[in-house]
């Protein structure tokens, strides 16, 4: 799992320096602010496993954005947003209605990303995202409904519950993030529509042999909107 980190790591890093050195293509040097807002669909990757559905989060924050130039019909450029963002999970068993568990975590999040796009330079884009993320979170909390001993004690099947009032052992977040979108660039600014996946390669319980879970990594598949007006175009 380490090993997969450092070269994932390495990898997206490599994407993202890449327009910086890349000085072959024709320069650009645009500047561009914005705000950006959307919503998560969350859940945890759990070592033993925890039956869920996906948790509803928000998600929004500040962009910026710099084109460094534009190689053959490809925009380059890199780009950093600082996010409040909402993760966590929603137990959900079919056959025990009667009891439910929602822990949202909530984070202050830094993406560094890549900025590949295609299309017109005033007009209708399409473009790609990709980098690391690492985050914080700040606040936790955890909602609990229901009879739980009673159902654990009839379960046919074992029901993990050594998650619930669990502190979180590891407050920093990181891993790595992707998408893909359209923007329209016009003379009132540039306005977004993204989709983007996120995958933790951290762990928020302790994971050592000792510990009872193995893994516990965010995946987030987030929708958001972004408006971006040029500072220096």
């Amino acid at each position: 799992m380490k090993l997969k980190a450092i070269i994932g790591a390495a990898f997206l890093a490599g994407i993202y320096v890449l327009p910086a050195h890349a000085q072959v293509g024709d320069q650009r040097r645009n500047l561009a602010i914005g705000i950006n807002g959307g919503i998560n669909m969350n859940s945890v990757s759990f070592t033993p496993s925890v039956k869920q559905k996906n948790l509803m989060g928000i998600n929004g924050g500040f962009t910026a954005r710099y084109i460094s130039e534009k190689y053959f019909n490809m925009i380059c450029g890199a780009q950093i947003e600082v996010n409040f963002s909402q993760h966590g999970w929603d137990e959900y068993y079919e056959d025990y209605p009667d009891v439910s568990y929602t822990r949202t975590m909530n984070y202050v999040e830094i993406p560094f990303l890549a900025h590949l796009a295609f299309g017109k330079e005033r007009g209708m884009q399409f473009f790609i995202h990709a980098g690391p993320q690492v985050g914080f979170m700040i606040s936790d909390s955890e909602k609990i409904a229901g009879d739980w001993d009673t159902t654990v004690a009839q379960a046919p099947s074992n029901i993990t519950v050594e998650q619930h009032g669990k502190a979180i052992d590891n407050k920093f977040d990181y891993g790595i993030t992707g998408g893909a979108g359209i923007e329209l660039r016009t003379k009132a600014g540039n306005f977004i529509v993204e989709g983007r996946y996120y995958y933790a390669l951290s762990d928020f319980y302790n994971s050592t042999k000792k510990d009872y879970f193995a893994r516990s990594a965010h995946g987030v598949i987030t929708a958001k909107i972004t408006y971006l007006f040029d500072l220096k175009k």
